[in-house]
């Protein structure tokens, strides 16, 4: 195979050399788990391959035979030729099953982790080593648990009557920006002052805690967001929007809508807008189908928009949201409408050629899963574009291998994606090139990765959004590894991938009895968060991207530590030096303990 056409070779590779590549092989055979060795390849035999004349045959991992090392979903030809490979790299981790969810297989958890509960948060957790411990919480796809599926049944009983939103149940919005009720405590200024009353000297301080003020059908809800504008932090759920004061939580306003939120983008526009999804009624049989527009500032509702049905078969998959400039989708299996996020307008409801989006990632990038048409089900071809915005045609095209699918999106500028083969539980990280070629295959040797990708429990659909676990700027993938061990003792790494090579820069170590965790990029340096333990409270820090030893921003108390590790599936955010834990979902075994739920806390200097 020789490289495409006006694209120079991969760094060490000469010209017409043909590239290897590291192909995702199948799960292991026995226990299951990430990064089990492999068997040594052959000399000079690519893994997965069939022998090269005169060699004898490349035995299977864990001395298994047979050839069941499947290719993984490179070397297909995209609008500039035949894609490079990464290199002549190892397979990525081992033997991996995917992690959080997506492939529809179950995500590992940690010995101790808490089943979550019916219509609970999907995917894996790098916070779930013990019960009650935090989980930096995302989106994710369907949630297995013991070979059933959890499904979640919400809204109010009207005895199965679908109920159409209708003009004079609209949202409406209440509160302003000097409300008369509440402090944003969610149980008194005292109660707020005793959660600082254990702080010592050099620790964060709590600047406000929230409980549950909502009365929530038997099963509970999920919470949508938060989402950050300006002074005002906003979370929505159930059929309430709520923006509270980032400094002190007051609530600032309240908006009450129609109907159940079903669907919410991981981000809001750079001016504070968003589009979240509600139902179409109140019954169990209504649809996700309604759009409404709301400007986080002020909590006032803007335009609404009905998403036309597209065929007989369509809704049967959860609606998933994304925001992407000035554009916001909506989007399910194999069809996608897309709305200009100042008026409503709609832009697109379909994009070029055969194959048609089922999720789309918000982002600087708009990248979409596309599923293609074809007459075998066992042969699944997929494949990822990036698409214009605002007339949704495509800028690239890769296409993978068969079967394999987009499962997670950790950055789209650069971009990195995470790749699955669901029926095989194979697993692979690349990164692309600006225009849709291969720039390299993450190369995670015998090291054992468990990205966090949870979040709202999806229907037959795919939310590539919300990962954390990872970061990436221009030149560096960063990537935390599992905990060395379960229970207070565990430590472990942040290892650095070369974007241009696949391969590890540098591992930086967490301190002693730690846990750390990538949430993002702050500025130069990778934002990283330190779980609680009993005898310490949490801590927000940032590595260099040189490595060496995290630098903390916040030590959050640990008198606290308990509260900061009983919010279930959480969401974290460190957002004008501040650092917030929200819940992402909220369910009790009773009203009492439901408005007992504390949903939200903030700390700071």
């Amino acid at each position: 195979m020789t490289q495409p056409p006006s694209q120079p070779p991969p760094p060490g590779q000469q010209p017409g050399q043909q590239p290897g590549y590291g192909y995702p092989q199948g799960p292991p055979q026995g226990e299951p788990g990430y990064g089990y060795p492999q068997t040594p390849p052959v000399p000079g035999q690519p893994p997965g391959q069939p022998p090269q004349a005169g060699q004898p045959p490349q035995p299977g991992p864990y001395n298994q035979p047979g050839p069941y090392n499947q290719p993984g979903p490179y070397n297909q030809p995209g609008p500039y030729g035949q894609q490079p490979g990464p290199y002549n790299q190892p397979g990525p981790y081992g033997q991996q099953p995917n992690p959080y969810g997506g492939g529809g297989f179950p995500p590992q958890q940690f010995p101790g982790a808490p089943t979550p509960p019916p219509g609970g948060n999907g995917g894996g957790s790098f916070f779930t080593r013990k019960p009650g411990a935090l989980i930096a919480a995302a989106v994710a796809g369907l949630l297995v648990i013991g070979g059933g599926t959890w499904f979640v049944l919400s809204g109010d009983d009207d005895g199965g009557s679908k109920k159409n939103v209708s003009k004079d149940k609209d949202a409406k919005p209440s509160g302003s920006d000097e409300p008369d009720t509440g402090d944003g405590t969610g149980g008194g200024r005292e109660a707020q002052d005793d959660l600082n009353a254990g702080r010592k000297d050099g620790e964060s301080k709590i600047l406000w805690l929230q409980k549950n003020d909502v009365d929530l059908p038997k099963n509970g809800a999920d919470v949508y967001g938060p989402w950050f504008a300006g002074d005002v932090v906003a979370k929505a759920m159930y059929k309430k929007v709520v923006g509270y004061g980032a400094a002190d939580g007051k609530e600032k306003w309240s908006l009450t809508l129609p109907a159940e939120v079903c669907a919410a983008p991981s981000t809001s526009t750079a001016d504070g807008k968003v589009v979240i999804g509600i139902k179409d009624g109140v019954s169990e049989k209504a649809n996700c189908t309604v759009l409404q527009q709301i400007d986080l500032k002020t909590g006032k509702g803007g335009w609404k928009q009905e998403v036309k049905q597209a065929g007989n078969w369509d809704f049967l998959s959860d609606i998933t949201l994304a925001i992407n400039g000035g554009t916001v989708t909506a989007a399910r299996t194999g069809h996608v409408n897309a709305y200009r996020m100042s008026d409503g307008k709609e832009l697109f409801d379909e994009v070029p050629g055969e194959c048609q989006p089922g999720a789309i990632a918000s982002g600087e990038r708009m990248i979409a899963a596309e599923s293609c048409p074809g007459g075998d089900v066992d042969k699944q071809q997929n494949q990822v574009q990036e698409l214009d915005p605002a007339t949704g045609k495509p800028k690239w095209t890769y296409k993978l291998k068969t079967n394999w699918e987009l499962d997670k999106v950790y950055s789209s500028n650069p971009i990195v994606l995470s790749l699955t083969e669901p029926d095989k539980k194979s697993w692979a990280i690349v990164a692309l090139n600006d225009n849709g070629t291969v720039r390299s295959q993450i190369d995670g040797g015998n090291d054992k990765f468990q990205p966090n990708c949870g979040g709202s429990f999806i229907v037959f659909g795919a939310n590539l959004d919300g990962c954390t676990g990872v970061a990436a700027d221009a030149s560096t993938f960063y990537m935390a590894t599992q905990p060395s061990e379960t229970g207070s003792s565990g430590t472990n790494e942040v290892i650095a991938f070369d974007l241009s090579t696949g391969k590890s820069k540098w591992r930086a170590k967490a301190p002693a009895e730690r846990v750390m965790t990538p949430l993002g990029m702050e500025g130069a340096n990778v934002l990283l968060y330190f779980e609680p333990a009993y005898d310490k409270g949490g801590a927000v820090a940032t590595l260099a991207p040189t490595g060496g030893a995290p630098k903390v921003l916040l030590q959050n108390p640990q008198s606290t530590s308990q509260i900061e590790s009983s919010f279930y599936d959480s969401e974290l955010d460190y957002v004008g030096g501040r650092f917030y834990v929200t819940s992402s979902r909220v369910s009790a075994s009773d009203d009492k303990a439901e408005m007992e739920t504390k949903t939200m806390m903030a700390f700071g200097k």
